[in-house]
Protein backbone atom coordinates (compact mmCIF):
# COMPACT_ATOMS: atom_id res chain seq x y z
CA UNK A 1 0.00 0.00 0.00
CA UNK A 2 1.23 3.46 -0.87
CA UNK A 3 2.21 6.02 1.75
CA UNK A 4 -0.25 8.92 1.54
CA UNK A 5 0.33 12.24 3.28
CA UNK A 6 -2.00 15.23 3.34
CA UNK A 7 -1.39 18.72 4.73
CA UNK A 8 -4.59 20.34 5.98
CA UNK A 9 -6.02 23.22 8.00
CA UNK A 10 -9.00 23.27 10.36
CA UNK A 11 -12.34 24.19 8.79
CA UNK A 12 -11.01 23.83 5.22
CA UNK A 13 -13.75 22.52 2.89
CA UNK A 14 -11.22 21.49 0.23
CA UNK A 15 -9.29 19.49 2.83
CA UNK A 16 -12.51 17.80 3.87
CA UNK A 17 -13.28 16.95 0.24
CA UNK A 18 -9.84 15.44 -0.37
CA UNK A 19 -10.01 13.39 2.83
CA UNK A 20 -13.52 12.24 1.94
CA UNK A 21 -12.27 10.96 -1.43
CA UNK A 22 -9.39 9.09 0.24
CA UNK A 23 -11.66 7.75 2.99
CA UNK A 24 -14.09 6.49 0.35
CA UNK A 25 -11.28 4.45 -1.15
CA UNK A 26 -10.32 3.04 2.24
CA UNK A 27 -6.94 4.74 2.19
CA UNK A 28 -4.92 5.17 5.36
CA UNK A 29 -3.11 8.49 5.32
CA UNK A 30 -0.98 10.66 7.55
CA UNK A 31 -2.56 14.06 8.13
CA UNK A 32 -0.52 17.11 9.05
CA UNK A 33 -2.70 19.91 10.41
CA UNK A 34 -0.78 23.13 9.73
CA UNK A 35 -3.37 25.48 11.24
CA UNK A 36 -1.06 26.48 14.09
CA UNK A 37 2.16 24.76 13.00
CA UNK A 38 4.44 27.15 11.12
CA UNK A 39 7.23 24.59 10.80
CA UNK A 40 4.95 22.04 9.14
CA UNK A 41 3.56 24.80 6.89
CA UNK A 42 7.08 25.66 5.73
CA UNK A 43 7.78 21.97 5.17
CA UNK A 44 4.64 21.72 3.03
CA UNK A 45 5.56 24.76 0.96
CA UNK A 46 9.03 23.37 0.30
CA UNK A 47 7.74 19.91 -0.63
CA UNK A 48 4.95 21.38 -2.79
CA UNK A 49 7.32 23.54 -4.85
CA UNK A 50 6.07 26.80 -3.37
CA UNK A 51 2.36 26.06 -3.27
CA UNK A 52 0.80 27.59 -0.17
CA UNK A 53 -2.80 26.41 -0.38
CA UNK A 54 -4.25 23.41 1.41
CA UNK A 55 -4.68 20.60 1.07
CA UNK A 56 -1.45 19.37 -0.44
CA UNK A 57 -1.38 15.63 -1.11
CA UNK A 58 1.63 13.36 -1.53
CA UNK A 59 1.61 9.69 -2.53
CA UNK A 60 4.89 7.84 -2.00
CA UNK A 61 6.70 11.21 -1.84
CA UNK A 62 5.17 12.24 -5.21
CA UNK A 63 3.41 15.59 -5.08
CA UNK A 64 -0.15 15.18 -6.35
CA UNK A 65 -1.37 18.70 -5.58
CA UNK A 66 -4.57 19.96 -4.03
CA UNK A 67 -8.13 18.70 -3.81
CA UNK A 68 -8.98 19.52 -7.43
CA UNK A 69 -5.79 17.82 -8.63
CA UNK A 70 -6.58 14.70 -6.59
CA UNK A 71 -10.15 14.57 -7.92
CA UNK A 72 -8.97 15.07 -11.52
CA UNK A 73 -6.43 12.27 -11.14
CA UNK A 74 -9.18 10.00 -9.83
CA UNK A 75 -11.52 10.90 -12.72
CA UNK A 76 -8.78 10.00 -15.22
CA UNK A 77 -8.26 6.64 -13.53
CA UNK A 78 -4.77 7.50 -12.34
CA UNK A 79 -5.34 7.55 -8.59
CA UNK A 80 -6.09 3.87 -7.91
CA UNK A 81 -2.85 2.60 -9.53
CA UNK A 82 -0.81 5.03 -7.41
CA UNK A 83 -2.59 3.94 -4.25
CA UNK A 84 -2.08 0.26 -5.05
CA UNK A 85 1.69 0.63 -5.57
Amino acid sequence: MAKVEIYTKAFCPYCHRAKHLLDGKGVDYVEYDITFDGAKRQEMIQRANGRTTVPQVFIDERHIGGSDDLAALDRKGGLDPLLAA
